[in-house]
């Protein structure tokens, strides 16, 4: 379950700084547009909206924890109408096979051969729902396709279409039946979500947005607009990835992380690649505020949902009853921030 202390994961308003190029003036005008239009049909969960379009905008892919009925799926799909991108989804069952997610080849009477079936992987934005309830060789189906983009079979490599964004669930209620996730998967997620309950004023939005029994395809094509396409979408991840970072804040990025790796509340600490998906995030988050700089504001506010899920606590520390989020923050007390 999210800490209720933790503070909403928020961008600095748009618009703030000097606007070097008119490019990132309209990133910030796009990303503006796309909240507008999800609020229509979803209701708050801000850290959600924000962290799952800074991990599509800056290339990478984002792992919910959260209890079901949430709306998970309806933001999702909301957020395919608005972005123009293809939506699908796979439930994650314990009899799951890779073969189910990839695809795999079926004989073609009529042509006498094998052709390949694509799976539902080959879309843009994948809800992986509940995916702790598979086993590990299906889980290893998708380590391939999210970090090359493509899926290999009987020794063809086949690209799926981009942009292209994993949003997976799991429940943190339940352990029967469901299996861990291993961390060379867990370390292809750029960010860990903790999704928690609506407060009381949004769950009453929630009621009267939702509970007339109107078909939710006819309110998603006369409700919500579409913004973009998927030709904007990549070009948009090619203008954040071109948001300039300074030497003093690569420099602290390294440091948070490699402060994972000595900290004594943590038994293993983050790899590379999170300092990598730190940096991709700032950069994005800088964009979204239309600049085309990032600031240490950027890192700070995304650190926790790019750590939480790279580092694991000493048995020490579960045993006191400690949580991952609490010594993030202890640690990142004691690292000074670089001036902007």
């Amino acid at each position: 379950m999210s800490d209720s202390s933790l503070p909403p994961v928020l961008p600095p308003a748009p618009g703030e700084g000097p606007v070097v190029d008119p490019e990132f003036a309209a990133v910030g005008e796009l990303f503006e547009r796309i909240q507008a239009e999800v609020a229509k049909l979803y209701v708050g969960q801000d850290e959600l909206v924000l962290g799952t379009l800074t991990a599509l905008f800056a290339g990478g892919h984002v792992l919910i924890e959260s209890v079901p009925g949430l709306g998970k799926t309806l933001f999702v799909r909301t957020l395919g109408r608005i972005l123009g991108c293809e939506f699908g989804r796979v439930q994650f069952t314990a009899d799951l096979m890779p073969s189910d997610i990839t695809g795999a080849p079926v004989f073609d009477m009529q042509k006498s051969e094998f052709r390949f079936r694509p799976g539902p992987v080959f879309t843009q934005l994948l809800l992986a729902d509940e995916i702790n309830r598979s086993p590990a060789k299906t889980h290893a189906a998708l380590l391939e396709i999210m970090q090359e983009y493509s899926v290999t079979i009987d020794g063809v490599t086949h690209a799926v279409p981009r942009p292209f964004l994993v949003l997976a669930t799991q429940n943190p209620l339940e352990s029967e039946g469901t299996y861990n996730l291993p961390e060379a998967q867990l370390d292809r997620f750029m960010f860990k979500l903790n999704v928690d309950y609506p407060t009381a004023e949004e769950e009453t939005e929630i009621l009267k947005l939702h509970s007339q029994q109107v078909d939710f395809n006819k309110r998603l094509e006369e409700e919500v607009n579409r913004v973009t396409d998927p030709d904007m979408v990549n070009q948009t991840i090619q203008t954040c990835g071109r948001v300039r970072i300074e030497d003093s804040l690569v420099t602290y990025i390294s440091t948070l992380v490699r402060a994972t790796r000595d900290w004594p509340g943590f038994h293993i600490g983050a790899s590379p690649r999170a300092g990598i998906s730190l940096m991709q995030a700032a950069r994005t988050l800088a964009a979204f505020s239309a600049r085309d700089f990032a600031v240490p504001d950027d890192v700070t506010r995304i650190a926790l949902p790019v750590l939480r899920h790279r580092v694991q606590l000493t048995a020490e520390a579960e045993i006191e009853g400690k949580e991952v989020d609490e010594e993030l923050r202890a640690m990142m007390r004691g690292i000074e921030v670089p001036r902007s």
